[in-house]
C-alpha cells in the first residue's frame, strides 16, 4: 500500500510539472524519473499493476487512497468522462511511453477523449492499457476495490441520511419517516456486524460529523447485538432508531445553547443539567412517527442498571432492555474509537474498563452476551502475537472471548489460520496495532 501510494504521489508531481512546464524542464524530468523508478521496482515483482477507479476514488487491490483521490480529482474526472475504470501498467514499460501517457493526462487531445485505447496505440503506448472493471481472474482485485467503495458509499450515505433526520428533529421539522426507516433497514441488512471495518474510513470522516458518526455506530452495534440476542426484525429496527436519537438532548444543547453568543437564561442552564429530560421532551413530539421507544431510551440511557444514575425516576424500576442494550453499545463505541498515535484504548483495555461496571452500569447477563458476540478482540482487529507475528482476528471463539481465530498476514507463513482457543498454551495475542499508527500498513487485510 505504501509503495503504491508513493507511486501515485510521484505521478501527481509529474502531472503538475507537465502542466506548468515543458517535458524537458528539470522539475518534470526529476518527477518523471522518480515515478518511473518506483513503478519499475513494483513491476519487477509482478506482471502488472492495476489502478482502479470506482466512484470518485482511486485504488489498487483492496487499498483506497482517499487523500490522493481528492488531489487527483481532475484525472479521475477525465477517466470517468471517457468511461475508463482501470489503468494497467505492464512489465516492459519504457520511460518514453510514460512521457506520452502523462502528456495525454495533463493535456488530453480530442482523439484521446474520443477513444483512449486507439489513441494509445496510435502514439506508441504499448505497455499501458485501460478498460472497464470486470470479473476476469486477473482482475479479481478490481472487484475487491468496487466492494470496498460500495461499503464506503453505503456508510456515508447512511451517515448523511441520519444527519438529516437528527437535524430535522433538532429544528422541529417533519421527518420523512419512510426514508428514515428505509435507511435504518438498509443499515441493518448491509452494515451491522462490520463495526471494526469502519476504522478504515477514519481518514475521510469530517470532524464536524463526529457526533453523527458515533450515533450511527451505536445504532449499528445495537442492531447487531439485539439481532444476535434473537429479537425479531421490527424490534431490531426500533432499537436501531432509539440508538440514533438516544443523545438528542445533548446534541440540542451543544447546537442550540452552548454555542449561543448571549448569556444563558436560567431555563437554558437547567436544560444543560438535564439533557436526558430535554431529549424526552423533543422526542415525544415525534412519538406518532418514531414510536415511544426513542424517548424511553433517551430518558434512561444514563440511569444505569443499578438505577444510581440520572435522572432520578419516581419509582425504583430497572431501565428498559433496549436502554440497557444501547447503553452498552454507547460506552463501547466511545471507548473503542478513542484512538490516536499517543494514546488509545486497545480492545482488551476497553473490556477491562467496562467489566468494572458489570452489575452497576451494565446488566451482567447482557454484558457477558455482548462480549461473546463482539469478542474482546473484535473481528478485523490487527494484533501482534506472542511469537512476534502479525495477524488479523477473523472469527470469535464460542468458548473463550480472549482467544479468537486469527489469520497470519506477515512472514513466510502468511495466510495461516490459528485457533488461539486450542493453541492457548503455545501462543496468544500480545497487543493490538493501532490502525491509525503502526497498523496502518495492514489496513487492507481487515
Amino acid at each position: 500500500m505504501n509503495r503504491v501510494e508513493k507511486l501515485l504521489k510521484d505521478l501527481l508531481s509529474a502531472l503538475q510539472a507537465a502542466k506548468i512546464y515543458t517535458t524537458d524542464h528539470p522539475l518534470f524530468v526529476e518527477s518523471l524519473e522518480k515515478f518511473y523508478e518506483e513503478l519499475k521496482s513494483i513491476l519487477a515483482q509482478r506482471d502488472e499493476l492495476i489502478i482502479g477507479i470506482v466512484g470518485d476514488e482511486i485504488a489498487s487491490g483492496k487499498d483506497i487512497f482517499f487523500d490522493l483521490s481528492r488531489k487527483l480529482k481532475s484525472i479521475i474526472g477525465f477517466f470517468k468522462k471517457i468511461g475508463v475504470e482501470r489503468i494497467v501498467f505492464h512489465q516492459g514499460l519504457q520511460i518514453e511511453e510514460l512521457i506520452k501517457f502523462i502528456n495525454c493526462l495533463s493535456n488530453p487531445p480530442e482523439s484521446a477523449v474520443r477513444d483512449l485505447k486507439s489513441h494509445f496505440n496510435a502514439i506508441g503506448i504499448r505497455n499501458i492499457s485501460v478498460g472497464k472493471v470486470s470479473g476476469a481472474p486477473s482482475e479479481i482485485k478490481d472487484s475487491e476495490v468496487a466492494k470496498a467503495i460500495e461499503e464506503l458509499s453505503q456508510y456515508e450515505e447512511s451517515l448523511g441520511r441520519v444527519s438529516d433526520s437528527v437535524d430535522a428533529v433538532l429544528n422541529g421539522e417533519a421527518i420523512q419517516y419512510l426514508d428514515f426507516r428505509y435507511t435504518i433497514s438498509n443499515v441493518m441488512d448491509n452494515l451491522m456486524g462490520r463495526h471494526q471495518e469502519f476504522l478504515k474510513l477514519t481518514d475521510v470522516r469530517r470532524h464536524d460529523a463526529s457526533t453523527f458518526i458515533h450515533l450511527l455506530n451505536v445504532s449499528i452495534l445495537a442492531m447487531y447485538f439485539s439481532f444476535k440476542l434473537g429479537f425479531v426484525k421490527e424490534d431490531v429496527l426500533d432499537i436501531g432508531t432509539a440508538a440514533i436519537f438516544h443523545d438528542i438532548g445533548k446534541i440540542y444543547i451543544s447546537k442550540k445553547i452552548i454555542q449561543k453568543p448571549d448569556r444563558l437564561t436560567d431555563i437554558e442552564f437547567a436544560k444543560i443539567k438535564s439533557h436526558t429530560i430535554l431529549g424526552v421532551e423533543i422526542l415525544l413530539k415525534y412519538r406518532d412517527v418514531l414510536g415511544m421507544l426513542p424517548p424511553v431510551v433517551a430518558f434512561e440511557h444514563h440511569l444505569r442498571f443499578d438505577v444510581s444514575g440520572y435522572p432520578k425516576p419516581f419509582f425504583h424500576q430497572r431501565p428498559h432492555r433496549a436502554s440497557l442494550i444501547v447503553g452498552i453499545c454507547d460506552v463501547y463505541d466511545a471507548l473503542i474509537q478513542r484512538r490516536s498515535y499517543k494514546r488509545d484504548y486497545p480492545p482488551d483495555m476497553v473490556y477491562r474498563l467496562m467489566a468494572k461496571e458489570k452489575g452497576k452500569l451494565f446488566e451482567p447477563g447482557l454484558f457477558e452476551e455482548f462480549f461473546k458476540i463482539v469478542g474482546v478482540w473484535p473481528t478485523g482487529t490487527i494484533v501482534s502475537l506472542s511469537d512476534g507475528r502479525v495477524a488479523i482476528v477473523r472469527e470469535q471463539s464460542q468458548k473463550d472471548i480472549f482467544a479468537p481465530k486469527v489469520e497470519v498476514i506477515e512472514d513466510d507463513r502468511k495466510g495461516e489460520f490459528i485457533d488461539l482457543e486450542t493453541e492457548k498454551e503455545k501462543i496468544k495475542i500480545e497487543n493490538t496495532l493501532n490502525p491509525l499508527g503502526e497498523g496502518k500498513k495492514y489496513l487492507s487485510f481487515i
